[in-house]
């Protein structure tokens, strides 16, 4: 897959990926800013403004104006924030490129903030949080990360807290854009049936007067844990939900990040992964099982997520405790098991990018956060060149670490699950 990247002459980076047999294209542009670098007082404003980009702009005061341009052309809109960066993207027939880059860099350059549609759209966050609360396979994460930064930007949930978000007011938004909304701290990417001389025209018309300044930085996460650590979120449920893992490292850590990946496919990538085979089919514990590797820009986690029958749930943790020390044993992983795990690992890879909006996303954030481009084939390479001794010395590198356990449930002591993990 080739890519073109370019710089505009206010900072902004630009990338555009040629596909030529299709005839969409996906127009992403995204920004470094997310939950990571708010403060106590604006938790949830990274998110919350990705909702009032269409709630009208200068141009288009309305967000009438702005849908009914989009599902006339047929094509689709939406955003999404994450702790370190917020993505606005339109995905549409490749030959309305010129009207996706018009709508976003509206949204970029001239949002109205209302005041009436903010009032409005406090209750609609209030009501995606109540939904969030109500879905534990998605809040669990947010619980084992509160546990794993505690009271940091790092471990407050995404959407914020709607106590927090009811004082939000239209000037704390224009200082939040005034603080990240750069042209320098943004990527925008163009990825589907695109040529990239005449993209590049394009991005710079609607693109190029976008401002440029200094932007602030976030609070690192500052590592240390001593001891294995239980955090309890109390939900009277039918099925107990936890994640049991440990903390690594960063997404620029490849030597680590790579090996790591794979011991998560290893361990529950799959129907045919250690922990799915052991906690599901061979002992019925649990409906859902995976692991996942997780790499932030300076910390990262490897964890495993259970959905428990609740009267077995420490059995469950028993068994996943076991198989995180089996893969630390020399021999116990085979050379057949890692070639699985990286045939697994690239393939599910392969089909995100069947998408372009799963391709943008991935050249913007590789840009925005590594600072760096690659092609996906670059990305496979290093996946393959993993070897067996890798795999063994992270698992006991990391393995071996202090344990987090967050549980969402009808629990309330956290010592009975404290001391599994000793």
């Amino acid at each position: 897959m080739k890519f073109h990247h370019s710089k505009l002459k206010n900072g902004l980076n630009v990338v555009t990926v040629p596909i030529a047999a299709l005839e969409s294209v996906t127009t992403l542009v995204m920004v470094g800013a997310g939950s990571r670098y708010e403060t106590r007082s604006n938790n949830g404003m990274s998110h919350f403004l990705e909702h009032m980009a269409f709630k009208g702009t200068k141009k288009r005061p309305t967000a009438l104006e702005i849908s009914s341009l989009v599902d006339g052309a047929g094509a689709e809109s939406n955003a999404f924030t994450s702790k370190e960066y917020t993505g606005y993207y339109i995905k549409s027939a490749a030959h309305r490129i010129e009207l996706s880059l018009d709508i976003l860099s509206d949204m970029l350059s001239n949002l109205l903030l209302d005041s009436k549609e903010i009032e409005k759209e406090k209750g609609v966050i209030a009501e995606e949080l109540n939904l969030y609360e109500d879905t534990p396979t998605r809040k669990i994460l947010d619980v084992y990360e509160g546990l794993l930064y505690g009271d940091t930007p790092m471990g407050w949930q995404i959407g914020g807290q709607k106590s927090m978000i009811a004082k939000f007011k239209r000037e704390d938004f224009l200082s939040y854009m005034k603080k990240f909304y750069s042209a320098s701290n943004m990527v925008i990417v163009v990825a589907g049936k695109v040529d990239p001389e005449k993209g590049d025209k394009l991005i710079e018309k609607y693109f190029g007067e976008l401002k440029t300044f200094t932007t602030e930085g976030f609070k690192s996460v500052i590592e240390g844990q001593k001891d294995s650590q239980v955090k309890i979120q109390y939900k009277k449920t039918d099925q107990a939900h936890f994640a049991l893992g440990v903390r690594t490292v960063g997404v620029l850590d490849e030597k680590e990040r790579y090996p790591l990946s794979l011991l998560a496919s290893i361990l529950g990538g799959g129907m045919s992964s250690r922990l799915f085979h052991e906690v599901r089919e061979k002992r019925g514990l649990a409906y859902y099982v995976r692991a996942s590797s997780e790499n932030y820009l300076d910390c990262g986690h490897l964890t495993t997520y259970v959905g428990a029958d609740p009267k077995r749930i420490e059995e469950a943790i028993r068994v996943i405790l076991a198989e995180y020390k089996k893969v630390q044993t020399k021999g116990e992983i085979t050379e057949e098991e890692l070639t699985k795990a990286k045939e697994y690992t690239k393939g599910h890879f392969v089909l995100e990018l069947e998408d372009t909006h799963s391709v943008s996303a991935f050249f913007a954030s590789s840009l925005l956060l590594e600072k760096k481009l690659e092609a996906p084939s670059e990305v496979m390479k290093k996946v393959d060149q993993v070897k067996l001794s890798d795999i063994l010395r992270v698992a006991k590198k990391y393995l071996s670490t202090p344990l987090n356990l967050a549980i969402i449930g009808d629990f309330k002591d956290e010592n009975r699950f404290k001391k599994l993990l000793t």
